[in-house]
């Protein structure tokens, strides 16, 4: 089931973008700004948020609306929107293994004389255009426009979080290492990933399907506890893993001064001399293969990665309790729990 989804948002994605050309006119607008929307956007990816979209819906519809898939586009268009400005404040250079919007851009504006921008620059602009493809993606299902309505509220709710968080994110990377705490540490992985990711695919979905309040709320709290769970996943990622396995440096996460659980929990049961090492990284301008070797030490020797994979199982536990009181499909309560076991695997 999970392939046969994805394919019809695979073929979807590939549709809108040949409608939106057609429709818009983009490319005698501007060739340059469709070809790299579409190199962006049609990339390989895990497309979690379209995916957990259909199964909110189909778990308490049996049958799909109109434009039913192509509705669900619009959480990937809204997570591509947000890559390319991550990416841009993160000064990442790679995403899904290839240049970033801001870096492709730079790469292509080599051959160009006088130009007084950056591939930054259009970049900004690019992201911007991608979220009014969202918009008009979701709008596109032909569903009750009650419920239309309470999913696009529901929709803007997940982009507003996302960006708080992201805000917040950002100056919580100044705070000093003493000061950081797990409440804070999960306020952020709720506002940044868990919300937009996990907990509003499934229950703008199961809202657009017509699931009462009681319905879908349950499930967006079990998406809730997933999107911690995922982003505790991919701290380990991002700190233990390659870049040729994640898609993208992985010194990354130092480089912003990124306060995660893994970190929390490191300097909690670090000796005096290592908290020092710690704080020393944290507040570098430039940050160097050997300082993750020195991080990757400290986290392993305190006991913090293998706190964090049990937090993880915790995460999921928890989860799990929820979903079996949900009032979805058994068919798509199963799916869920292969899916996310899958998706978990360190």
């Amino acid at each position: 089931m999970l392939s046969a989804v994805k394919n019809k948002i695979e073929k979807e994605l590939k549709r809108f973008l040949r409608d939106i050309n057609k429709n818009y006119s983009v490319s005698k607008i501007s060739p340059f700004l469709f070809k790299s929307i579409e190199n962006f956007v049609l990339r390989s990816g895990k497309r979690i948020r379209p995916l957990l979209f259909c199964v909110g819906y189909l778990g308490f519809s049996k049958k799909p609306a109109k434009n039913f898939y192509r509705s669900a586009l619009s959480l990937e268009l809204l997570h591509d929107f947000m890559l390319v400005h991550d990416d841009i404040i993160d000064k990442s250079d790679t995403r899904r293994g290839l240049p970033s919007m801001h870096r492709m851009l730079d790469l292509k504006l080599k051959g160009y004389r006088k130009i007084k921008f950056s591939g930054q620059d259009l970049a900004i602009v690019i992201g911007d255009v991608i979220y009014a493809l969202a918009i008009s993606a979701f709008l596109s299902i032909e569903e009750k426009l009650e419920r239309k309505e309470m999913a696009l509220k529901k929709f803007v709710e997940a982009a507003f979080y996302t960006g708080s968080g992201e805000f917040i994110e950002l100056l919580y990377g100044k705070e000093r290492l003493e000061n950081i705490t797990r409440e804070y540490i999960y306020k952020i992985y709720d506002l940044k990933t868990a919300y937009y990711s996990f907990a509003c695919p499934l229950s703008i979905g199961a809202i657009l399907a017509g699931a009462k309040k009681s319905q879908y709320d349950k499930l967006f709290q079990y998406g809730t506890y997933l999107g911690r769970a995922f982003q505790i996943k991919d701290d380990i990622l991002g700190l233990f893993y390659e870049e040729s396995k994640i898609g993208k440096s992985n010194l990354t996460d130092l480089r912003e001064a990124k306060k995660t659980i893994l970190i929390l929990y490191a300097y909690k049961n670090s000796p005096k001399a290592d908290r020092f090492v710690l704080k020393r990284i944290f507040s570098k301008s430039k940050i160097n293969k050997n300082d993750l070797r020195k991080v990757r030490e400290i986290i392993t020797k305190t006991g913090a990665l293998d706190k964090a994979k049990l937090e993880i199982i915790r995460l999921v536990n928890e989860a799990k309790d929820i979903l079996s009181v949900s009032m979805i499909s058994a068919k798509y309560k199963k799916f869920l729990n292969v899916y996310f076991k899958e998706i978990l695997k360190l």
